[in-house]
């Protein structure tokens, strides 16, 4: 497998950067899933599309609108009706294929059409809230669900990982442009770059 270069190019910087007066607030990295795929199911067929995602990644999930789960080595959440974005290993999109019988849906790989960006720390949400116009609070944003929104011409797709934590997928040829927005964004707290 040819592994995937970077989309963020000069614009990744490791290290520490903006408001640094309390230390960095947040930290922000590029997330390298080596395998990033979009299961669909046909209409009345999402319920058995979780049960094969689960089944695969031993994921726990459900057909209710925006859930999803995270695990140590993959995670899953609903991107819209009867969809769902799906991360693991390099051979996930194929064994999603493989398992996904065509009478309930279909798979695309989407591993080097998409890139991920994690923003982890206690104003990770006030942050992201200047970007998006979504409610990035636990009651409204619960642990593991996901949304699909955009940032001006930006389409993203976000998944709270973590209390404090985001996964942000957007299209490679975007990368760029809102890893460098999300940077501007954060310097107010201070964020960190991880190597």
């Amino acid at each position: 497998m040819v592994e995937r270069e970077s989309p963020l190019g000069a614009a990744f910087r490791p290290g520490r950067h903006g408001n640094l007066s309390a230390g960095p607030g947040l930290r922000i990295s590029e997330v390298t899933p080596s395998g990033i795929a979009e299961a669909a199911a046909w209409p009345g067929m999402k319920a058995a599309l979780a049960e094969v995602i689960s089944s695969v990644t031993a994921l726990s999930l459900s057909a209710e609108p925006n859930t999803g789960d995270v695990g140590p080595e993959s995670s899953a959440f609903s991107i819209g009706p009867q969809r769902f974005l799906v991360t693991g290993g390099a051979d996930l999109p194929a064994r999603l294929a493989a398992a996904l019988p065509l009478e309930i849906g279909t798979v695309t790989d989407l591993s080097h059409g998409r890139t991920a960006i994690r923003i982890e720390g206690a104003r990770a949400g006030w942050v992201l809230s200047k970007l998006f116009a979504i409610d990035f609070h636990a009651e409204a944003f619960p642990l593991t669900e996901g949304r699909a929104t955009v940032h001006h011409d930006i389409f993203a797709q976000i998944q709270r990982i973590s209390p404090d934590g985001f996964d942000i997928y957007v299209f490679r040829s975007f990368a760029r442009a809102f890893w460098l927005e999300l940077c501007e964004a954060a310097e107010e707290v201070g964020y960190e770059v991880a190597g």
